[in-house]
């Protein structure tokens, strides 16, 4: 197969099927899966390798744990060879525990994914069937209908009222209508009519087309190369960055001050390079990545588990941060079933003419499906036979209407359907009962006053026109003038039930609902009563436009709905809502959803949305059902929880050992632990805050949403960690004054009351309330049992002796169990104090 040497919009579309080695047929299964070999996966940049050696060495890359090794390294070569041995050893151990963890992670993720993967519909073996989008290839011939993605750079083959929305790629507002035909080969891109391209959506019609190029050759990967724009951090992201640099400033310090006194002190340099180094290791939450991707994998299980599917893991830590939730009302806060109340002509009487045209305009249209067309079809069942379809202009999101020419062997006439305003902005004249067709200002009163009456009762009006269009056989937008008005097409759709309890529900959890609707703000005022928001606070779509994006940010906060809103300010709106502070999410399963999903902290779809919406989305449901959300923040709140819980064990507990063992080496004569026992330490205390992901979390814990709060994470470490660093003293004055240790005995003596001290008080740090009114997991509590009698057992043993290990006295024991118990009373006494103190 060659490419075309010139531009593929200039070649007829014959010469290019020919030149791709293609038909209008498509591909076979066999020459699909060798293209795919040839050209690779369809996307923008390679998928992210998971494959194992990968995942394995990915463990090693902190500078601090390769300069660790290298030291090792060169300890065995100075004839230092069973600590050198040891230390690799341990820091192999770890990178394994790590490597498990993430593995498991990343293998339930990536079967979760495939259940909302973004698929493509094309014609392999003559028959049409759907594949993942990645699986495209040049020479696919792809049927295209409203709302699907375009696979790839294509040229159109056959369109029937195709519009594409190409304002991902041209930045053009208004989608581009597209047909077959070649045009010369210098036309710009945003007139390449019979073209199509990768990164756009349908908007409406359908078509077939053959694709040319995938992935980064295409237009938009050759854009994305050049910018390589890196994805916008989210919440959680900036977070685990921040702390990221809080930790590597500590270590930074602690490192280079406690390196150069040992070396002061006349200890052998690399001794101390090893000890300063073994410190930083211990400081370093070094399983914080592992905790934290094997954290957001459970939670994303046990999300899947309550029909709420992760696509971005990250996005799991916003959705427990959400604490406002913008949504369309239609299938979410409603039924999402419309159905056709009444019929009435302009003076509010029944008027069958206004179903009848509404039933034909419906009946013909070819754009996307929608449940307002399909209650039209469904309501009644007419005879159309003696009916047939000319042209049609599709509706549009600017236009809000839709329009068919007929014929019905005597006259062509053109039947508009949409919002009614748009539809009384066309129409010159109005049909009554009585009068006959009066002039559109006459009746302009009357009109209006059946539109306030109908919309105060929440529910939904179209307006109805038509025009003789005499000999004409072709329609366009600018025919959409001068028309009669028929009269009101009235629907319905009512709310769910139980939503008002829901939506209180959502207030509890400290989640603030807010409407944003294109209907009316009749209609919306009425549903946001109906589903529990009283005395609803309101801005239309009129309103935005007269404001500034620094007063929409100022008032947005205090507005519940936003009515008559157009598809380009869902995204102004979401944009102000986080200016002003807040963790925004946004609910959309539309065309024209795309732009406020990618701009919120946290995009919600649902399965059955159009493929665009469910690409932007961050978050699938496979419910449209708010009571499924609201499952969803709980597993969001109780994975940050138990994330946090984890930074502040590791944090406070490391840094309090560490600036321990960094005071004792400044007095004692000798390294207070061998850098292959503090190693051994910190891999030991580790075990237990492995099992946190599965670890119970109370109920004041996941009340309102919570946020990264690096202030808070410092003040907690510096109270916890010289608590914890207290009774490290305390058990050096035992070991040195009561039992008048040496080095093995005081190493010892201090390594067991490290690990037993560090592994109970997981159970104190991982509530707020008294540790014995909360129950942890059977896992974390196995896990702490089990640590706590390896490290009473482990000097005793031979391996003991080979880490430097001794037996130790009796009374030490006894003495410990009062150390850990004192321990344990004054962390749960600090603790009550910083919660009551210390505003999260």
């Amino acid at each position: 197969m060659s490419h075309p040497p010139s531009p593929f919009w200039s070649i007829p579309a014959s010469e290019l099927l020919r030149q791709l080695d293609t038909t209008e047929h498509g591909l076979s299964e066999e020459e699909a899966e060798k293209r795919l070999l040839t050209h690779g996966p369809n996307a923008l940049r390679p998928k992210k390798k998971t494959d194992t050696l990968t995942i394995f060495l990915f463990q090693f890359k902190s500078p601090i744990i390769l300069i660790l090794l290298c030291a090792a390294v060169l300890s065995f070569f100075l004839g230092d060879s069973t600590d050198a041995l040891i230390i690799s050893g341990i820091v192999l151990i770890s990178g394994l525990l790590s490597f498990w963890q993430e593995r498991g992670a990343i293998d339930a993720t990536e079967k979760l994914l495939a259940i909302v993967q973004i698929k493509a519909s094309v014609i392999r073996d003559g028959g049409e069937r759907e594949i993942p989008l990645e699986e495209v290839v040049p020479g696919d011939v792809v049927v295209l209908n409203a709302g699907d993605m375009i696979p790839g750079d294509c040229i159109i083959l056959e369109s029937k009222d195709l519009f594409v929305d190409e304002a991902t790629l041209t930045g053009e507002t208004y989608p581009q209508e597209k047909m077959a035909g070649p045009l010369p080969s210098e036309t710009p891109l945003n007139h390449r009519l019979n073209a199509l391209f990768l990164g756009t959506h349908v908007v409406s019609g359908d078509g077939y087309a053959v694709v040319v190029n995938t992935g980064i050759t295409t237009e938009f990967g050759l854009v994305s190369e050049r910018l390589r724009i890196r994805p916008p951090e989210n919440e959680f992201e900036h977070g685990v960055r921040r702390f990221g640099y809080l930790l590597m400033e500590i270590t930074l310090l602690m490192v280079i001050a406690i390196f150069a006194f040992n070396v002061f002190l006349r200890r052998t340099v690399l001794d101390s390079f090893l000890f300063a180094l073994a410190l930083a290791v211990g400081l370093i939450p070094q399983l914080l990545p592992a905790i934290i991707s094997v954290n957001l994998a459970h939670g994303a299980q046990r999300m899947a588990q309550k029909k709420v599917i992760v696509k971005r893991l990250a996005s799991i830590e916003n959705f427990g941060s959400m604490n406002v939730l913008c949504s369309d009302k239609t299938g979410t806060l409603t039924e999402g079933l419309v159905h056709v109340n009444s019929f009435l002509g302009t003076e509010g009487e029944v008027k069958e003419k206004v179903l009848f045209y509404a039933y034909l305009n419906s009946c013909y249209e070819t754009g996307f499906t929608n449940p307002i067309d399909e209650a039209i079809r469904t309501h009644r069942v007419f005879d159309i036979s003696g009916y047939t379809k000319l042209d049609e202009v599709p509706y549009d999101f600017i236009r809000k209407r839709l329009s068919i020419l007929f014929s019905d062997g005597r006259e062509h006439i053109m039947v508009t359907k949409g919002a009614l305003p748009e539809i009384l902005a066309i129409c010159s004249s109005s049909e009554t009962s009585k009068r006959g067709v009066v002039g559109i200002g006459e009746m302009q009163k009357t009109i209006e006053r059946h539109f306030e009456e109908q919309s105060d009762k929440g529910l939904r009006i179209l307006g109805v026109a038509y025009k003789d269009m005499g000999k004409d056989t072709l329609i366009s937008k600018d025919m959409e003038a001068s028309m009669t008005f028929l009269g009101f097409l009235v629907l319905f759709d009512p709310p769910k039930q139980g939503i008002d309890k829901t939506v209180r529900s959502l207030k509890e959890l400290g989640v603030l609902l807010k409407i944003i609707t294109g209907d009316n703000r009749l209609v919306a005022a009425t549903v946001g009563t109906q589903v529990g928001i009283t005395t609803p606070r309101m801005l239309t779509g009129l309103d935005l436009r007269c404001m500034s994006d620094e007063a929409l940010t100022r008032v947005a906060n205090d507005v519940d709905i936003f009515a008559e809103v157009e598809p380009n300010q869902k995204e102004r709106i979401i944009m102000a809502l986080r200016r002003a502070g807040n963790v925004v999410g946004y609910m959309g399963d539309g065309i024209n959803d795309a732009s406020a999903l990618h701009s919120s902290d946290v995009g919600i779809s649902v399965d059955s949305a159009v493929d665009v919406a469910k690409e932007a989305a961050d978050i699938v449901l496979l419910e449209k059902d708010l009571n499924v959300l609201i499952e969803g923040i709980h597993e969001g709140r109780k994975t940050f929880s138990n994330t946090i819980k984890y930074v502040f064990m590791a944090s406070s507990a490391n840094f309090g050992n560490m600036v321990s063992m960094a005071c004792a080496s400044l007095f004692l004569p000798f390294l207070p632990l061998l850098p292959k026992q503090i190693l051994f330490t910190n891999l030991l205390t580790d075990f237990p805050e492995m099992t946190i992901a599965s670890d119970s979390v109370d109920n004041e814990s996941m009340e309102k949403p919570r946020r990264w709060n690096i202030s808070y994470i410092r003040t907690f470490m510096l109270i916890f960690g010289p608590l914890s660093s207290l009774f490290d003293f305390l058990t050096f004055g035992v070991l040195l004054f009561i039992l008048k240790a040496g080095p093995s005995e005081f190493r010892t003596g201090w390594f067991i009351e490290s690990v037993v001290s560090a592994s109970l008080i997981v159970l104190v740090m991982r509530t707020r309330r008294p540790f014995f009114k909360s129950r942890p997991s059977p896992y974390l509590l196995i896990a702490t049992i089990l640590v706590v009698a390896a490290a009473l057992l482990f000097p005793a043993t031979p391996l003991g002796r080979i880490f430097g290990f001794t037996s130790i006295p009796f009374l030490f024991f006894a003495m410990l169990g009062g150390i850990v118990i004192l321990y344990v009373i004054s962390a749960e006494a600090a603790k009550g104090f910083f919660y009551r103190r210390v505003r999260y």
